[in-house]
């Protein structure tokens, strides 16, 4: 019996040395942009470390990525796992595409939701349960000419709104006509998205509701239609601006909301002798600091995949902090544990520890499908209003209206789920 046993595990040793390339698992990710790029180059050392897995890596234009993914769903060709962005897991979690990964955050200890900063973390949960996990942040704060602000008579950044005013009319006074202090590009909504993310009511309600008509939207609306209807801005979309990073340069503005893909852009394209000039800061808020977005992307499992363990353990891999860090090098996107922002590439660097101050502060949009539909939308209505002297309670008013409507059929859908008879309730 002993013998028969022996040579039952020495027969079982050498059947798993013998094993083909073909019995591997083949693990289909779908990833968009310079962060496709980068994951082919991080696969191989995924792939050493597990030999029983092969992974598959799509690169997708992010202009097609929406269209392709709701495809997939559609034609149950989604792939086993996906790069997605934080504004489109709601989509995708009422289509019932993903699946949960609380469980199996649970027994990872390697990815600790407590090095996560929480706004970040909190984007991949909807209704309690995380359908993500964060692969790099995104968020929006001021780009400022700290030296055009020093000659208007202050040495730091704003740190409220009365402050920014303040600021604003000082440098406009500076630099004359022709010039403006801040630009608030009207084909953009992330600006307006970003001050209505900083009042203590939110936009949409947990009903599906729209949300506008109050006061601290309207407060955030009157600052920016003020800011642009008084001069301090001009009332152009970015596609009437030949070249920002110039016209930064020259002054023609001095505070701009952007995000981190822009630290390398103004890198290169400003002359090294005045890189000096300009900084970073974090957003500042009504009454002192303020929150900003939580953008950026996670890393999800779709529910139909069947290989679901092994597309945990990419996400594993991709997200411990030297992997992060890496793929910080590779695309200069910003990692979302606070660990990795230890490293000296990242702790040394001034103006993306802007970033990590703000990254402390930031907020989920509302977490409903249609909100890039209402965002567009209300950008829409405020490009109208910044050239009309409309009072921003009739502009909240016709946006809240918009988005009510865009909102109906979310209603719809979630009075039938409520209505619906619980499973093993009597009759």
């Amino acid at each position: 019996m002993k013998a028969r046993a022996l040579w039952a595990i020495v027969a079982a040793l050498l059947a798993g040395s013998c094993a083909k390339p073909g019995d591997r698992v083949t693990l289909t990710v779908w990833a968009m942009g310079a962060e496709g790029t980068a994951i082919v180059q991080l696969v191989p050392g995924f792939e050493k470390a597990n030999p029983g897995i092969k992974v598959d890596v799509e690169q997708l234009p992010f202009a097609e990525a929406h269209q392709k993914l709701l495809t997939g769903f559609a034609g149950d060709s989604l792939p086993d796992m996906a790069q997605l962005g934080n504004s489109w897991l709601p989509e995708f979690e009422a289509l019932g595409a993903l699946a949960p990964l609380d469980a199996r955050v649970a027994t990872t200890p390697a990815i600790d939701r407590r090095d996560y900063f929480p706004g970040i973390w909190d984007a991949s949960r909807i209704d309690g349960r995380l359908y993500g996990v964060p692969w790099y942040v995104d968020t929006r704060l001021l780009f400022y000419r700290r030296d055009l602000l020093k000659r208007a008579g202050f040495d730091h950044p704003p740190r409220d709104w009365a402050e920014w005013r303040r600021q604003m009319v000082a440098i406009k006074r500076l630099v004359g006509p022709g010039k403006f202090a801040a630009i608030f590009p009207l084909n953009e909504y992330e600006p307006l998205e970003v001050l209505g993310l900083q009042q203590p009511e939110p936009m949409v309600t947990a009903d599906a509701r729209a949300n506008f008509e109050n006061p601290g939207f309207e407060r955030a609306l009157a600052f920016y239609l003020g800011t642009v209807r008084s001069g301090l801005a001009p009332a152009i979309a970015n596609t009437e601006i030949a070249n920002i990073w110039d016209q930064f340069d020259r002054g023609d503005f001095s505070f701009y909301i952007t995000g981190p893909w822009q630290l390398d852009e103004f890198a290169k394209r400003i002359p090294a002798d005045r890189q000096d000039e300009w900084a970073t800061a974090p957003m500042p808020g009504p009454d002192g600091p303020g929150a900003s977005n939580a953008g950026g992307s996670s890393l999800v499992i779709f529910r139909r995949s069947d290989k679901q363990d092994a597309a945990w353990k990419l996400i594993a891999y991709l997200s411990t902090p030297e992997m992060e860090l890496r793929f910080h090098q590779l695309t200069g996107d910003l990692p979302p544990r606070r660990s990795t922002w230890r490293a000296p590439a990242l702790a040394g660097d001034a103006k993306a520890q802007a970033f990590l101050a703000q990254l402390q502060r930031v907020k989920p949009t509302p977490k409903v499908p249609e909100w890039e539909a209402i965002a567009t939308m209300m950008r829409t209505v405020t490009e109208a209003a910044a050239h009309n002297d409309m009072p921003a309670a009739e502009v909240a008013a016709e946006i809240d209206r918009q988005a009510d409507a865009i909102l109906a059929k979310r209603r719809w859908m979630l009075e039938r789920e409520r209505k619906k008879p619980v499973a093993g309730a009597a009759s």
